[in-house]
């Protein structure tokens, strides 16, 4: 049996921008139905609505204890006026995040995250939900919903597709990145990589432990520590970072992209990485690029390792 009643709260928050955070490439099983968005997060199916008031409602239909791991996932203890005070004070950072307020860092279970954006790679954004939604039905645990719901599933853990044929992931359409799952998945089931234990780590360390994985670059590697291990400072860059980056910082050359890293790294400080997050979404905005998220002229989603 998955249906069951909902139960509901509301989260006093400042400044939280649902849509923003939630359709802005860091996850992909959100969808946005009537005035709310749904989801699952940790097993649980969830609904999110913006209020009048400022407030966030949630409903879910399991029972949501305290709700913290709502509140965690959703980054609610997090005032982005702290972080926004740690930014370099030059203008076209300070403009994006006037213009994109409410904007957070989603924290995400890592393997979900690290094999979302795996599959990620050189793929439209409606793919890749395609995909995902495909992998969960195929191979997820059911979920449970409201009455009369349709039929909803979690992300299946690393175990379970490390017990998988290519074959079967390949039947989820993923193509060439079947064996880049596969190979991943068994490496976290084997060890010697600790998902978890990544955030005991230096930045450098995590992120080289990552791309000792198949099909794991740099790219990918810091979207999964950003989005899911608490490494703020990492700094995914892909082809629409990097034009966004020459095109406000070095408009009258081209410093190449070992320079444009390196820039990068230096120069946003400890949250360079929500600073990113601001500097995407904000070029997206104006760029009018509301159907497609993290990609290039083709529409692809964080393109390039």
């Amino acid at each position: 049996m998955t249906e069951s009643k909902p139960c509901s709260t509301v989260f006093d928050v400042d400044e939280y921008d649902l849509e923003a955070t939630l359709d802005s490439g860091q996850a992909f099983r959100w969808e946005r139905l009537g005035e709310g968005w749904e989801g699952i997060v940790g097993g649980r199916w969830v609904r999110l609505e913006a209020r009048r008031d400022g407030r966030i409602g949630a409903s879910t239909v399991v029972d949501a204890g305290d709700w913290g791991w709502l509140r965690n996932y959703l980054a609610l203890d997090v005032d982005p006026r702290v972080i926004a005070s740690t930014f370099p004070p030059d203008p076209p950072l300070l403009e994006a995040v006037r213009a994109c307020r409410g904007l957070r860092v989603l924290r995400q279970e890592p393997w979900e995250c690290l094999a979302s954006f795996i599959l990620s790679s050189t793929k439209q954004i409606v793919q890749i939900r395609q995909i995902v939604g495909e992998i969960c039905r195929r191979f997820g645990p059911r979920v449970k919903v409201p009455i009369g719901h349709p039929e909803a599933w979690g992300f299946p853990g690393a175990r379970v597709i490390a017990g998988l044929e290519e074959s079967g992931l390949r039947a989820c359409r993923m193509g060439f990145r079947a064996k880049y799952l596969l190979g991943s998945a068994r490496a976290v089931v084997a060890g010697p990589l600790d998902l978890e234990g990544l955030r005991n780590l230096p930045l450098g360390e995590a992120r080289e432990a990552l791309m000792e994985l198949p099909g794991v670059g740099p790219k990918i590697a810091d979207c999964a520590l950003l989005f899911s291990c608490g490494f703020d400072q990492a700094f995914p860059v892909d082809v629409w970072i990097l034009r966004t980056l020459r095109e406000l910082y070095f408009p009258r050359r081209d410093p190449g992209r070992d320079r444009l890293l390196d820039f990068a790294g230096k120069h946003f400080g400890p949250y360079g990485g929500h600073a990113q997050q601001y500097l995407f979404h904000h070029a997206r905005l104006r760029a009018g690029r509301v159907a497609s998220v993290r990609g290039d002229g083709a529409g692809s989603v964080r393109d390039g390792d």
